[in-house]
């Protein structure tokens, strides 16, 4: 069901269509308008939801990360998300303080859900966040997930923890909700109130308060799900689509690259076709296509099913990166170069361009094959931040000065800095036969083939 949105600037239409609901007189005890709303987890999904409510009341912003807080209450935002606009017109509390989560009944859980190293699902900071919110949980409070889980998890993992911390009863007196995270990080054009939101509730009464919640500050509407669990199914397989069409690509990538024909020439051509489908090949990194797969994989398994196609197509993205520096180590072969000791350049690191998320980049699975063959090299990034890219992959990033002399040049993402870049400032980096791998199809190649320099696009 497809429920349009409500401007929060406009609460009379809210009120008047909570006042047409049966259960609005009061529902537990706990009036239905003006639900008093907290955000757990301030990152790249939870702060523009923060910043959404914000706009109309106050929100209780909470992060357990002090550092977080004390830079988004000087106006800061280092994931780039929300301007220091947006953050000047909310009316956020940020807090690290778990009680000051008893200040609202109507919670968001907005916290990582990433895999572990061996690609299992890592549901620790989202439990963590239960159990911290468990303990300021009241009667007719709604706990909505927007974490990327399982179908099952919100109502049997989450449900109980929730009631061990609270010692209240689900379903009774206090009552959940889920609602998938469909934000692009460093996307401006489809943001938090323009994407159609999946609700889900635990009975009718509060699927319409979360439908009701959402839909007064997401102008796209709402749709409401059948259940918690279809609405849990149905984040995982918006992203287990679109990483499937991408293995599809790259494994035409991988035979294109035998036959000796540039896939781009081949999607372009293709792509005349009106109902081709415009995904192209190449790292498949992020918190979201690259995860949520493995979500889905690893409860189905538990079910007794192995999901033979799902996990084909996790298989041929995660092995792009080691094809990447194959093809690179081949480039510097055919140059004559000694493989020990070359001097490669990787531009960029984040997962994505324009973004300084580096949250699963798959860009790593280039550089540790590259540091395999013992090769000398080097990592630019100018928007990813460089203490971050030090802990989370132990890479330290280099100016764009230092990347001179270069045998094989390695672009990876397409930054904007890297987009601009010229034949004769490629050539300046580069040493005698040097080669470039642009992994991102950035470059012009006729202008490269012109100026004799060997490029190689995914």
């Amino acid at each position: 069901m497809y429920v349009a949105s409500f401007n929060c600037r406009n609460f009379p239409r809210l009120k008047a269509l909570l006042v047409s609901l049966p259960s609005h007189k009061n529902y537990n005890g706990r009036s239905m308008i003006n639900r008093k709303i907290s955000v757990i987890g301030l990152g790249y999904v939870g702060l523009p939801v923060a910043v959404a409510f914000g706009k109309c009341q106050q929100v209780i912003g909470f992060d357990v990360k002090r550092e977080r807080i004390e830079e988004l209450q000087r106006g800061i935002d280092r994931t780039q998300e929300v301007s220091a606009q947006e953050l000047a017109e909310s009316n956020i509390l940020y807090t690290n303080n778990a009680k000051d989560l008893a200040k609202a009944d109507f919670h968001i859980i907005a916290v990582p859900t990433p895999i572990d190293r061996a690609r299992k699902p890592d549901l620790r900071p989202l439990y963590r966040a239960v159990h911290v919110l468990g303990n300021q949980l009241k009667k007719g409070d709604i706990v909505v997930i927007e974490s990327t889980v399982y179908p099952g998890i919100t109502e049997e993992e989450c449900g109980p923890i929730l009631e061990a911390e609270s010692r209240l009863t689900c379903g009774e007196d206090f009552f959940l909700g889920y609602s998938p995270e469909r934000i692009n990080p460093g996307d401006k054009e489809h943001t938090f109130t323009k994407i159609t939101k999946v609700v889900s509730g635990q009975t009718p009464e509060v699927l319409d308060i979360v439908a009701a919640v959402y839909g007064s500050v997401v102008t796209a509407g709402v749709h409401k799900a059948a259940s918690i669990k279809v609405a849990e199914a149905a984040k995982v397989i918006e992203n287990t689509q679109r990483d499937l069409n991408i293995a599809l690509m790259n494994e035409l990538a991988l035979v294109f690259d035998r036959l000796d024909i540039d896939t781009q020439d081949v999607l372009q051509a293709a792509g005349t076709k009106w109902n081709f489908l415009p995904f192209k090949p190449g790292l498949v990194g992020g918190h979201c296509i690259g995860v949520d797969p493995y979500y889905l994989t690893y409860k189905a398994e538990m079910l007794g099913y192995h999901p033979d196609v799902i996990l084909a197509g996790r298989r041929i993205n995660d092995g792009v990166g080691e094809f990447i520096a194959h093809k690179g180590i081949l480039e510097l072969t055919r140059a004559g170069k000694c493989v020990k000791g070359a001097r490669v350049a990787v531009l960029g690191l984040t997962f994505k361009e324009n973004c300084p998320d580096l949250r699963n980049s798959r860009v790593i699975d280039v550089i540790n094959t590259f540091n395999s063959f013992e090769v000398e090299l080097m990592v630019h990034d100018p928007i990813a931040d460089v203490e971050e890219a030090r802990m989370e992959y132990g890479v330290d990033l280099v100016g764009f000065d230092a990347i001179k002399d270069i045998d094989l040049l390695v672009i990876t993402v397409a930054h904007e800095p890297f987009t601009g870049l010229s034949l004769a400032e490629v050539q300046s980096m580069l040493s005698p036969r040097g080669a470039v791998l642009d992994v991102k199809g950035i470059m012009d190649r006729d202008a490269f083939a012109r100026g004799g320099v060997s490029l190689w696009r995914l």
